[in-house]
């Protein structure tokens, strides 16, 4: 795919170009539109986990309608995640994921990730995506707060010089 040179700051936040970003955005897009006409749901997929479980635990919790009810479509919607990557990887030979980042960090990153979600009421696909695009002030209000807050802890963890 043919990106032309880029140029000055869009040269240092995309310096593989933009198409690779605006094909993915429109793949997402796409998606969300085909869940949301199919089922009237907007795609997050923080609810992925609670509507998994309700196939297998009995808790009164993970057997509410709204789990049960949308339950099949969200595994498949998390297997084209899954599938839609590792296509991705035979397309194009990039496979796996590296860091140097230790385990237990990443590890308890997930866990605030995951408090923030239920604290927030949802993730950042379902809030920057789906919530974003339909101007809910809910998801307005959150992705500035998402985006606040990476942008204050990426500034301080630079700051006091941690690194992975």
């Amino acid at each position: 795919m043919f990106d032309p040179v880029p140029l000055g700051l869009a040269g240092e936040l995309f310096p593989n170009g933009v198409s690779r970003y605006a094909i993915g955005g429109l793949f997402v897009g796409l998606g969300v539109t085909v869940i949301y006409l199919g089922t009237g749901i907007s795609a997050g997929a923080s609810t992925f986990l609670e509507s998994t479980l309700s196939y297998v635990s009995k808790q009164s919790r993970f057997q509410q309608f709204r789990f049960t009810s949308t339950r099949d479509w969200r595994v498949v919607f998390t297997l084209g995640i899954v599938l839609g990557g590792a296509l991705y990887g035979l397309a194009f030979g990039e496979f796996g994921w590296t860091t140097e980042v230790q385990w237990w960090r990443l590890l308890f990153g997930g866990v605030l990730v995951g408090v923030g979600t239920r604290v927030g009421k949802g993730c950042t696909s379902g809030h920057g995506v789906c919530g974003v695009g339909s101007l809910s002030e809910t998801s307005l209000l959150n992705v500035a707060t998402f985006v606040g807050i990476a942008i204050g802890t990426a500034q301080v963890v630079a700051a006091l010089g941690v690194t992975p």
